[in-house]
């Protein structure tokens, strides 16, 4: 469970990066922001409270690593390391521009900090198994994270994945389903249904836990029991909000990609301020 100040210290964290995605996002001309907002919250904590890593030193062999399998969300992920202190914060002005290290999807040779070049939907797990096992080849105590759309498990290779996991017990290993209901093309269950989800994850010998996704405390004991399980993967399915904290943008397939004026950034960054307070963030 979380102190009162750990929860206030990850909310003003969060509510940092909302702004800066809608920032990085109006100077880019557009940006796959309402699955960012979706998976902020769950990478907030990992990054800011469970994950060893160094800033100063992103290649330590023994650090965790996370891979970011839905990597079209990097508007989210690259603020995030930048609030985290991997660069500075005035390089996300160059946001999928020509020349910059920052792409639309993450590329692990140029930004400090990321493990995994992502972007090709459905290799992420896959990669994530690979480094978790590593680590076991390697007699290192390293974890891996990784994090997936929804949509993005029509693609078959995540199955094999899962069973590849399962069989050689990869214990090192957390999976987070960003299960915001939508994709691309639209509404997931619409598009290729997944349900029952759940059942399916423990039919291939994971354990399963399910939870708000935008719940601090719930996700921090959704990663406290992950740690504590033995002898097989864990995944969480964390129920989420496509463009979580921009009124305009909750729950709307159409912004799973788009592009937002001043007229829109300014709406954007008072309805963030407006769900901070109402979680009772004032300063």
């Amino acid at each position: 469970m979380l102190t009162n100040d750990e929860y206030k210290e990850l909310l003003k964290t969060a509510r940092s990066i909302r702004h800066s995605v809608i920032d990085t996002t109006l100077k880019a001309g557009g940006a796959h922001v309402g699955g960012a907002m979706s998976m902020l919250d769950i990478l907030v904590m990992l990054y800011f409270k469970y994950m060893n890593i160094d800033v100063n030193n992103p290649d330590n062999p023994d650090r965790d690593r996370f891979v970011l399998s839905k990597g079209h969300a990097a508007i989210g992920y690259i603020p995030l390391l930048a609030e985290k202190g991997f660069f500075d914060k005035k390089l996300l002005d160059s946001f999928n521009k020509f020349k910059s290290p920052f792409g639309m999807h993450p590329d692990a040779n140029k930004i400090p900090g990321c493990d995994a070049s992502t972007g090709s939907l459905g290799h992420g797990l896959p990669m994530a198994v690979g480094m978790a096992l590593g680590a076991r080849i390697q007699n290192k105590n390293f974890y891996t994270y990784c994090m997936t759309g929804d949509g993005e498990l029509n693609e078959g290779s995540n199955w094999e994945a899962a069973m590849t996991a399962a069989h050689y017990k990869v214990d090192n290993l957390l999976l987070f389903i960003d299960r915001n209901r939508h994709m691309i093309d639209g509404p997931v269950e619409d598009v290729m249904g997944v349900e029952p989800l759940a059942d399916k994850w423990k039919a291939f010998g994971w354990k399963v836990f399910e939870i708000d996704g935008h719940d601090m405390n719930q996700i921090a004991d959704a990663i406290e029991k992950a740690h504590e399980t033995k002898d097989k993967p864990v995944v969480v399915i964390a129920k989420t909000t496509k463009g979580k904290g921009v009124d305009f943008m909750e729950d709307e397939t159409k912004w799973h990609y788009g592009a937002i004026d001043s007229f829109l950034g300014e709406q954007a960054h008072a309805s963030i301020d407006k769900m901070y307070v109402e979680y009772g963030l004032t300063d």
